[in-house]
């Protein structure tokens, strides 16, 4: 017995729109403890709908669409579902009330096409729409498979779902068991690498481990499915555990966690202050920073210094190690850092210099070859060569930039448990 989720939309198969629906519905059918092992994206066409409808039926007991149960032409969803079941349609004079009330609550006027809304193949229950015009239907055409529609509009399905579909789900019998998960997040470790040392854990069944990648970031999603969500941390808890020891100082937060919000934490715990200096950036990496509310109890500002004059001028960049080592170097990179640290006052000093092209590279300073600058308050001074490829222009940016937070959040996780 599981679910499988279809969206109906030509939109979303061009791009034109985020299909973020399909997210929301895949949480809340894992918090029903509901099997979902497919998804499906189809465009406007009742052929393809069809084809679709048919496959899902043979493998899902509940089949969720979300899109074309609108007034135009294009919205065929009700009618395909209806056509493929051999069912007539049927107009329910009740959504037709409603329809035509809420246009009066707008000082409208019931359009004839907004008619099409009310049509639902006979038998099937209504699923409202409190805010929206076009409501859905909830019908079991044959004996183990459950229909439910929604609008697209995801205020309008969000809204549908869990006023009327979860209560009837739950009153069938679905919702004793839940599916819990837990992300735990990593930098400055790839994915084959982290995969190696956790190896052991991927053979678990309950609860489960799963690794993902993303830019600059592996996941790890811990999943459990239990009779309670307490049940389910009760197994989570020691494998994520024995997760971050293996993992040390890679490990950086789990859900919703993001390196800036990590940051922002230990700076405020330590009651320590930090200041950028960035050229390749161009103010990537203070904007990370300043993201946070309360951002001004530990960021005091920053330099931008593309010109080389600037970095002169403003970090003491010296002008011989410009000359002979270029501006894009770990030598300029420490100055920068140190510069920015003792001109603002601040604990820490970050500085960024690198190539982010698509110009500008050569053989030896290839596009993508960043340096990283970190300065304490005893004038210790760091640099780290990083060097990311020939890659779009903004996603070496941003990876310069959160891989230059990432080195402060571990030089402050080090200095915090004494390592």
């Amino acid at each position: 017995m599981s679910a499988e989720v279809i969206c109906v939309g030509t939109e979303l198969l061009l791009g034109d729109i985020l299909n973020s629906n399909v997210q929301f519905l895949a949480k809340e059918l894992a918090s029903l403890g509901i099997p979902h092992y497919y998804q499906t994206v189809v465009g406007d066409n009742p052929t393809r709908l069809k084809e679709v409808i048919e496959i899902a039926s043979k493998r899902a007991s509940i089949l969720i669409f979300t899109g074309g149960l609108g007034p135009t032409p294009d919205d065929l969803t009700t009618e395909t579902i209806a056509n493929l079941f051999d069912t007539p349609l049927i107009e329910r004079y009740e959504i037709i009330e409603d329809i035509s009330q809420k246009f009066a609550a707008r000082g409208r006027i019931m359009t004839e096409n907004n008619r099409k809304q009310a049509l639902l193949p006979q038998g099937a229950d209504i699923l409202p729409n409190p805010s929206g015009t076009a409501p859905g239907l909830l019908w079991q055409p044959r004996p183990n498979l459950t229909l439910m529609t929604f609008p697209g509009v995801p205020s309008e399905m969000k809204l549908m779902w869990r006023e009327t579909a979860v209560p009837y789900l739950k009153s069938q019998g679905w919702g004793k068991e839940v599916i819990y998960s837990r992300m735990l997040r990593f930098r400055g470790i790839g994915e084959s690498a982290l995969a190696t040392k956790v190896v052991k854990f991927f053979e678990l069944t309950n609860p489960t481990v799963a690794p993902y990648a993303s830019l600059g970031e592996v996941r790890l999603r811990i999943s459990a499915k239990t009779a309670s969500e307490e049940e389910a941390i009760a197994l989570i808890e020691p494998v994520a555990q024995e997760i971050q020891k293996i993992a040390g100082l890679d490990y950086y937060g789990s859900d919703d966690a993001n390196l800036a919000t990590v940051v922002a934490d230990l700076l405020k715990q330590a009651a320590e202050t930090v200041s950028v200096a960035e050229s390749c950036t161009g103010g990537g990496l203070g904007s990370i920073l300043t993201s946070i509310a309360g951002s001004s109890d530990y960021f005091r500002g920053g330099i931008i210094a593309y010109e080389n004059r600037v970095k002169i001028d403003l970090l003491g960049v010296k002008t011989q190690n410009l000359e002979e080592d270029g501006a894009v170097s770990a030598i300029v990179a420490q100055q920068m850092a140190l510069g920015v640290q003792q001109r603002l006052g601040t604990d820490w000093g970050i500085s960024i210099t690198g190539i982010a092209g698509p110009g500008g590279g050569t053989i030896t300073k290839p596009v993508g070859l960043v340096y990283i600058g970190l300065a304490d308050s005893q004038g210790k001074v760091d640099s780290f060569e990083c060097r990311f490829g020939n890659r779009d222009r903004d996603i070496i940016r941003s990876l310069s930039s959160y891989t230059a937070l990432d080195k402060l959040r571990r030089k402050l996780l080090a200095k915090k448990l004494g390592m």
